[in-house]
């Protein structure tokens, strides 16, 4: 059985959201974790857990990391963490995946899945074994409490329901 940690320094967890549906704002997490541990070198029954710190979202504004972070959104005070931990893990080609998992955020447990792309695995020049992974995938970010809005003067809407996640990971293989 083969464990591997996030190598946070060559990993990114961003998301992407449309504001005023003309423009999108895009945000990231400085402080997450993840764990994979699989026993088939193709990962197809792996097992995955990761966590987010909502404290650490960064959308470059302050004052809208402010108003994430506060009732309206995230309520990171009573919820400080976002979850995500793997249920199931279908190969769909090679190197390409669907993981289906239990994500947590504000307190409410949804199913997702998202497209994962194997993009390998290697040796760097420190002995150390690393496979790289991207995922992506889209939540509505009503289901999960995260249910502020504006409208414009004109009727349009502020922020959009729909979130799209990225993440680019890069795991070291624990000896």
């Amino acid at each position: 059985m083969a464990t591997y940690k996030i190598d946070a320094a060559h990993s990114d967890i961003t998301f992407k959201v449309k504001h005023l549906m003309i423009s999108t704002v895009t945000g990231s997490f400085g402080k997450f974790d993840a764990t994979l541990v699989a026993d088939n070198d193709d990962f197809t029954d792996a097992k995955i857990s990761f966590e987010a710190d909502v404290d650490s979202i960064n959308t470059n504004n302050e004052q809208r990391d402010g108003h994430l972070k506060s009732e309206d959104f995230f309520a990171a005070g009573q919820y400080p963490k976002i979850t995500f931990v793997s249920t199931n893990v279908v190969k769909k080609g090679d190197g390409d995946y669907a993981v289906t998992g239990d994500f947590t955020v504000r307190g409410v447990t949804k199913s997702i899945t998202l497209d994962v792309e194997h993009a390998g695995t290697v040796v760097d020049p420190y002995g150390q074994t690393k496979a790289g992974f991207e995922a992506t995938g889209k939540i509505n970010r009503k289901d999960f409490g995260l249910n502020w809005s504006a409208v414009t003067e004109a009727g349009g809407i502020v922020v959009s329901d729909e979130v799209k996640l990225h993440l680019n990971v890069q795991l070291i293989k624990q000896a």
